[in-house]
């Protein structure tokens, strides 16, 4: 009797220490304050970047001058699932003692985890060093993959240096931007990052003052090389000649679903004898979301002058129900009026999504915006969007849309 009187007291003994355990698990939660994150990438480089914990439910990641608040934060066992805003990627960590943060960076659409950590009580994206050698600030000329056959492709790169050696910045493509870059000079070798919920991208270089020549790097899955060279007066081709309609075309047509299944066209009375901008675009899409952010706004404020919108969403989603799932979370999430239908799923491949759209001559870049007057004819097609990383080019976007939108109302 006594043995067994003392199995029970010393099974009693461990099981109130598991329940003990279990406990503290399911209590562990961010701690308010700052961390400092980064994602393994390959050749033992990392992305780093920088986030602020306002609550257990609330965090801001910080890249340059752009703050992305994240409020969608759940607990499950021992780990944290933050998920990123409008995006379908997440972290998974681990919260050790110390409040650090161990796991994965996961983007299920693409089937891609990769190792991601994050330090408590720590805000400094890249150690300040041994200080720049040089000034980087102004206008570069720059060429990825130089010389490698379909992958090569021109940029202009855009930085401001700051006297403890900060740059921030991005680099302008013929389809998009970078986003916002921040990150160090450090002596001869520059280092920018981004994290921006949906992409991870890393730029190492080394300088002179009058050339780059370095690597970019996009999650643990790219890597391709890029070479830069001072050039003040140095621009892109128009955004406007890289899209058009094959001859004997002049109109647009098409006809897709919206969220409640409900089939919808540009020859819908919605749409007849009005001004009407059609994006192409998707919700994966970091630069397609600050275009949105832009159109729903301007929408809201002139849709009683003519104008209408409407989305063609072009998914990574593997079936139908997901792809409206993301389309209604990004409506939702940004306050978008206009109808964004579902052209495609299961990926977003150009030569595809141009399938869907056969009187252009190809799908070049998402998002694009085809400009339709109010007798159904295109007028313009601008590829790529040049958002708010691009400081001064966002605001003469901005000019040029009003302008010309403006000119198709008062026809």
């Amino acid at each position: 009797m006594r043995y067994i009187f003392g199995l029970l007291v010393i099974s009693l003994l461990f099981s109130c220490k598991d329940d003990k355990k279990n406990n503290t698990l399911r209590d562990n939660k961010l701690e308010t304050g700052s961390y400092r994150a980064w994602i393994s990438i390959q050749d033992n480089e990392e992305i780093p970047f920088v986030f602020e914990v306002e609550s257990d439910k609330k965090l801001n990641i910080y890249n340059a001058e752009e703050t992305i608040v994240v409020d969608e934060i759940e607990y499950k066992n021992d780990s944290v699932y933050i998920n990123l805003p409008v995006f379908e990627d997440y972290l998974v960590a681990k919260i050790n003692q110390d409040n650090n943060l161990n796991g994965f960076y996961i983007s299920p659409d693409r089937n891609r985890k990769v190792p991601f950590e994050a330090t408590f009580k720590n805000a400094i994206r890249f150690g300040t060093g041994t200080g720049a050698a040089y000034n980087i600030e102004g206008v570069w000329e720059t060429v990825f993959s130089k010389g490698v056959e379909e992958d090569e492709y021109i940029a202009k790169g855009v930085f401001k240096q700051y006297d403890n050696g900060k740059i921030t910045g991005t680099f302008r493509t013929t389809t998009g931007d970078y986003r916002y870059l921040e990150g160090v000079l450090d002596g001869t070798r520059l280092k920018l990052s981004t994290f921006d919920g949906a992409h991870a991208f890393y730029f190492t270089a080394t300088v002179t003052d009058s050339t780059m020549n370095g690597y970019f790097y996009s999650g643990n899955h790219w890597k391709e090389p890029f070479e830069a060279k001072r050039n003040k007066d140095y621009e892109l081709p128009s955004a406007n000649e890289l899209t058009y309609l094959k001859e004997g075309y002049d109109s647009l047509d098409f006809v897709f679903s919206n969220t409640s299944d409900e089939l919808v066209g540009l020859k819908d009375d919605r749409f007849k004898d009005k001004v009407v901008v059609v994006q192409i675009m998707g919700t994966w899409c970091p630069n397609c979301l600050d275009e949105s952010k832009y159109y729903a706004d301007f929408y809201k404020k002139n849709k009683d002058k003519g104008i209408e919108f409407i989305a063609l969403a072009f998914e990574y989603a593997k079936d139908k129900e997901t792809a409206f799932s993301r389309i209604d979370r990004l409506q939702s999430k940004i306050g978008i009026d206009y109808p964004v239908l579902l052209a495609q799923y299961g990926g977003a491949d150009k030569a595809k999504a141009q399938e869907k759209l056969p009187m252009l001559n190809h799908v070049l870049s998402y998002p694009t915006s085809i400009f339709i007057d109010k007798k159904g004819k295109v007028r313009k097609i601008h590829t790529g969007f040049n958002g708010p990383a691009t400081g001064e080019k966002y605001i003469e976007f901005k000019k040029e849309f009003e302008s010309f939108v403006n000119v198709l109302l008062a026809e």
